[in-house]
């Protein structure tokens, strides 16, 4: 049995983040990751994605960006490649091909099993992202378990690479938020005609008053905002990613700009029976939605630049003629593809550490089950722990947590 005094469960950059501070302050760990560093990045993302975020945005605890494009988006294999130099620079002990697939406290600590044999920890920390399994609504009818799907191929955006993978055709994009905007633009500039299916959605410019959105977001405190701070935090952990993307040109990427491309849009997927895909006339609701509360964030920046400044983002229109329902047995749609979001899958921890709701339960990182913590979930501690650049607070949290348990189990040993 190999043992470490803490073990990290993955090695994207929360798992990285973490170990570097570990490292500095000379807790011995190791970190096992399933598959290769930054996995996610690597595997389950399109071929042109890149980051959301600014290059200034995205640095990692001891590592701040230092090249030449700051305000530049960074894509995801330059990324996965700052991964691999992160982890090589502090040489962190990081197992590859190593998948937990139970872990288990014991009275000295905790035991993992592992796809490469038995593990013991002090403590474990659990960094396995937010976005874990693919979240599909109508998954058993949609999944090959029977025949409603059978006329198109049906997958979640994580499997989706290019518009020439895909078989030709119309294509349906159910979902509105960072991922389906983005390959609804891709593949409509590639002459696809494509459906979008909008339910809720944050719209947001990508440049306000001459600066990236989230300049104004950081400088305000927004990103910083702690569950706490907010009159409704289970209202914040569900809204949905910016419609954003991390273009070279910088430009706007959201309804209106698809309508622009020829994209039609449609409310949500309310059903799915008989070949036939059914959706709720709701569109004029979520862009109304959407459009008050971008009003809102703007007018907000605005208040804190010092002054007005005058117009708003063109309005999306509500097309007068909308899809109530879909048929895939003439062929105009192809392929449809689920821009659903992900849930997170924890049937390898004990029961004790989960809620009623199968998530991972904890305060700011902090499980109820001694020595076990979190890192790299959305709000874990501010409304950033999930993105690239917050998470190395979060880390450096975490790491004094850790140290100080393990403090405690040295001086109760004693």
């Amino acid at each position: 049995m190999k043992r470490a005094d803490v073990v990290i469960v993955g090695a994207g950059q929360a798992g990285l983040a973490l170990s570097h501070c570990l490292g500095q302050a000379d807790i011995e760990h190791a970190v096992l990751e399933r598959g290769r560093i930054g996995e996610r990045w690597r595997s389950q993302s399109w071929h042109s994605l890149r980051l959301l975020t600014p290059n200034w945005l995205s640095a990692l605890p001891g590592s701040p960006y230092a090249g030449d494009d700051p305000d530049g988006f960074m894509g995801k294999a330059a990324f996965v490649e700052t991964l691999e130099a992160y982890a090589g620079r502090w040489q962190a002990p990081i197992e590859c091909s190593v998948e937990v697939l139970s872990c288990r406290r014991t009275g000295n600590g905790f035991v993992l099993d592992t796809s490469a044999g038995a593990w013991s920890a002090k403590a474990v920390v659990v960094a396995t992202g937010h976005c874990d399994r693919p979240a599909i609504p109508f998954g058993s009818k949609i999944m090959g378990a029977s025949e409603t799907m059978s006329a198109a191929l049906s997958i979640h955006a994580s499997r989706y690479r290019s518009p020439g993978e895909l078989p030709p055709g119309g294509v349906l994009i159910v979902g509105a938020s960072s991922s389906g905007v983005q390959i609804a633009d891709e593949l409509a500039r590639a002459g696809r005609r494509v459906t979008l299916s909008v339910g809720k959605h944050t719209r947001l410019p990508r440049l306000w008053r001459g600066k990236d959105i989230f300049f104004w977001l950081c400088q305000m405190g927004f990103m910083t905002q702690r569950p706490q701070d907010l009159a409704n935090p289970e209202s914040a952990l569900r809204q949905p990613s910016l419609q954003l993307a991390g273009r070279p040109d910088k430009a706007d990427l959201d309804l209106a700009t698809l309508q622009a491309l020829g994209v039609e849009l449609t409310g949500r997927v309310r059903g799915i029976a008989d070949r036939e895909i059914a959706f709720a006339d709701d569109l004029a609701v979520q862009i109304a939605a959407a459009e008050a509360k971008q009003a809102r964030l703007l007018a907000e920046i605005d208040r804190f630049a010092g002054d007005a400044r005058p117009g708003r983002p063109e309005p999306v229109a509500v097309p007068s003629v909308r899809s109530r329902q879909l048929s895939l047995t003439d062929g105009s749609i192809r392929t449809v593809i689920w821009a659903t979001g992900y849930q997170r899958s924890f049937g390898w921890l004990e029961p004790l550490a989960l809620g009623a709701d199968g998530e991972l339960a904890h305060q700011g990182g902090v499980t109820s089950v001694p020595g076990l913590y979190a890192l790299g979930f959305r709000f874990l501690r501010k409304r950033d722990s999930n993105f690239i650049g917050g998470v190395g607070a979060d880390a450096q949290a975490i790491a004094a947590e850790v140290s100080r348990y393990l403090g405690r189990k040295g001086q109760q040993a004693a």
